[in-house]
């Protein structure tokens, strides 16, 4: 009989996005076929202590309070994890062949924890180090875009210290740069987390205070009356992408409350493009997923200006939302690839990729 892969699914995390985190693994967690996969839940609490739990552990937060305390490995020749407060050799635990990183946000899809799985030298869905630190920051994603020749919409980077120090030099930059209405967001954080639309000056301050609680760097875009569409992309070297997507937000925008709390927002798949749409969408979605060197997945989101008919990238996610709403997975099951075997391909591609690292040197000899 063949041996089961056992996937370590990673969720939680020092992040705005943590309870996202947990319902799109619990996702994960249920859909990964048990007769391929042996399961092992790693939960990381918003302070940043790692827990081994079970499958048994429902709802996942249990993870937190039944689990084992564990203490993270960067030994590559052995054991991923050690009990914590135990002496390493007397306290070895199973190992994990695969990690399946289901963390939103800060400290999970901004490169920090793919930098400890690349010491490690264990393999992981998505992104790597690089991919995932250009697809986490807004500012420097938006400068990899439009040197690769993708377009996208004006915008203006304000750090924290900026406007606090300098209110009035900042309000004049942004007016005289960009004028209203404006998106004001944290340039790293995800799931609309402290996004604010800004349609005049008087909305301007509580916007940009909103967003520097969570980032020290802001992005200010200019803002359009847009349609959000969105794609998928899964692959490595030779990604694919999936029919494109709409959401029609039951807010003015879709924002964190819209996402996840009120009912009423619409997903479209596929979304109501004409072909030369279409393919225009899918083909910036493959551009923008090399242009910041991503893997395994992403999901690409667009603007289609209402006015102009002008297609703009917005952003990458390295790690999309995996809910049973999430838009990612429901894209690549409207284009026959389904919610399993979707999970499938992504650890095939996880070990694909630390094979093609493998064969790299790392020592100099003639």
């Amino acid at each position: 009989m063949k041996k089961r892969i056992r996937v370590g699914v990673l969720f939680g995390g020092r992040s705005g996005e943590h309870e996202v985190s947990l319902i799109s693994a619990a996702s994960v967690i249920q859909a990964l076929d048990r007769k391929k996969y042996e399961v092992v839940p790693i939960g990381i609490t918003r302070e940043g202590r790692w827990f081994l739990g079970s499958v048994s552990h429902r709802p996942l937060a249990e993870v937190f309070k039944k689990g084992k305390p564990v203490i993270p490995s960067v030994d590559p020749s052995g054991p991923k994890f050690f009990a914590r407060n135990a002496r390493p050799e007397a306290k070895r635990l199973p190992n994990i062949d695969v990690i399946f990183p289901v963390l939103h946000g800060t400290f999970g899809e901004d490169g920090t924890v793919q930098g400890l799985f690349e010491l490690a030298g264990v393999p992981y869905v998505g992104a790597g180090v690089l991919g995932s630190a250009a697809g986490m920051d807004k500012d420097l994603m938006k400068h990899l875009f439009r040197d690769a020749g993708l377009p996208v919409v004006d915008w203006v980077v304000v750090l924290r210290g900026e406007w606090e120090h300098s209110p009035a030099r900042v309000r004049r930059l942004i007016e005289s740069k960009l004028g209203y209405p404006l998106f004001i967001k944290p340039a790293n954080l995800g799931s609309s987390v402290g996004i604010s639309k800004v349609h005049n000056r008087s909305e301007l301050a509580p916007a940009l205070n909103l967003a520097a609680s969570y980032d020290r760097k802001i992005v200010v875009e200019k803002g359009l009356d847009a349609r959000e569409i969105e794609c998928s992309v899964l692959g490595n070297d030779r990604p694919e992408a999936s029919v494109p997507g709409e959401v029609v937000p039951v807010n003015e925008f879709y924002d964190y409350e819209a996402k996840y709390v009120m009912e009423g927002s619409e997903l479209v798949i596929p979304a109501k493009l004409s072909r030369a749409e279409t393919r225009r969408v899918r083909q910036l979605a493959l551009e923008a997923f090399r242009a910041v060197d991503c893997a395994g997945m992403a999901r690409v989101d667009f603007l289609l200006d209402r006015t102009s008919g002008n297609l703009f990238v917005n952003e990458v996610n390295t790690i999309p939302g995996f809910t049973p709403i999430s838009m990612y997975p429901k894209m690549w099951e409207a284009s026959g690839l389904p919610y399993p075997a979707l999970l499938d391909r992504l650890i095939e591609l996880a070990l694909e990729r630390h094979r093609e690292k493998q064969r790299t040197r790392y020592d100099y000899s003639r």
